[in-house]
């Protein structure tokens, strides 16, 4: 999203978003700060040849398929259910939490964040919005090769529950294609603008081998609260298995960059592991 101007509607999705519940189990292992596996290779232009017509259908580059193609098999998970509600604490990982930025990628605030996670050598999830991937696809780049996940927040933030299902897919699917055009390997999380979702984004997302991700722990910083607000929502809300939402793009986010600063340490040194989940 490249600009905050639906701040009234945020907050009444936001709410709606919180009385979702948490998602069912899924087979998840969180990762090691330093134990992130490597990502496969891009593939060079051409190598795989043209592909059937069936996985393209007009403009629309993105499959609607479970991850296949070149990838060791380590990278194709097995396509996920149908999700009812969008995953917002992950259990069993330890004393752990998952640290989350939407938006992205923005050139003036996401360097900042990236520079914080790689100081603390920490790895978090960036759902970025396609049109904002595609104006920076050298920090798409840089997010992937630092080991961080990357994930869709579709093209341009709409409110899903208010498009069709060619417009849902078109959203996902354009978005998917430019990460995978860039890193090589197609995103397998998605989070639905304002928390807002619906039965199509759950069926498309899961067609698409995506997981639906929501947070439990929303910083505000959306709201420009103040860094002492950021910070204090992050650390008396810590917890095994929280995933925190924060912002490095819609806005300015100075607040959000400063706030990572302070609370990053404090987590680590109340020995919390840092980490992000990879489906098996």
């Amino acid at each position: 999203m490249k600009s905050d101007h639906r701040l009234p509607l945020r907050r009444t999705l936001l709410r709606l978003a919180a009385g979702l519940g948490a998602a069912t189990a899924v087979r998840l292992v969180a990762a090691d700060r330093v134990g992130s596996p490597p990502r496969p290779a891009p593939k060079a232009a051409g190598a795989a040849g043209p592909q059937p017509a069936a996985l393209r259908t007009g403009p629309l580059a993105y499959k609607l398929r479970p991850m296949t193609g070149h990838a060791p098999p380590r990278y194709r998970p097995a396509a996920p259910p149908v999700r009812t509600r969008p995953f917002e604490k992950l259990t069993d990982i330890g004393h752990a939490m998952v640290l989350t930025f939407d938006d992205g990628p923005d050139p003036l605030y996401t360097p900042h964040i990236l520079d914080t996670l790689r100081e603390h050598d920490v790895r978090a999830m960036f759902f970025l919005c396609g049109e904002m991937a595609n104006d920076n696809r050298d920090l798409v780049r840089r997010i992937a090769d630092e080991g961080h996940t990357v994930g869709n927040h579709s093209w341009t933030h709409p409110l899903v529950t208010k498009l069709s299902r060619a417009g849902i897919t078109d959203e996902l699917g354009r978005t998917s294609d430019v990460i995978e055009k860039v890193t090589g390997a197609a995103p397998l999380w998605y989070r639905a603008p304002y928390g807002a979702w619906n039965r199509n984004s759950f069926e498309i997302g899961a067609a698409m081998g995506m997981e639906p991700m929501a947070w439990t722990v929303d910083t505000l910083d959306w709201t420009v609260p103040g860094t002492d607000s950021i910070v204090r929502r992050v650390t008396q809300g810590a917890g095994p298995g929280v995933v925190v939402l924060s912002h490095d793009a819609g806005g300015n986010r100075s607040q959000s960059v400063a706030a990572l600063g302070r609370y990053l340490p404090e987590l680590l040194a109340d020995g919390y592991r840092l980490t992000v989940p990879h489906r098996r």
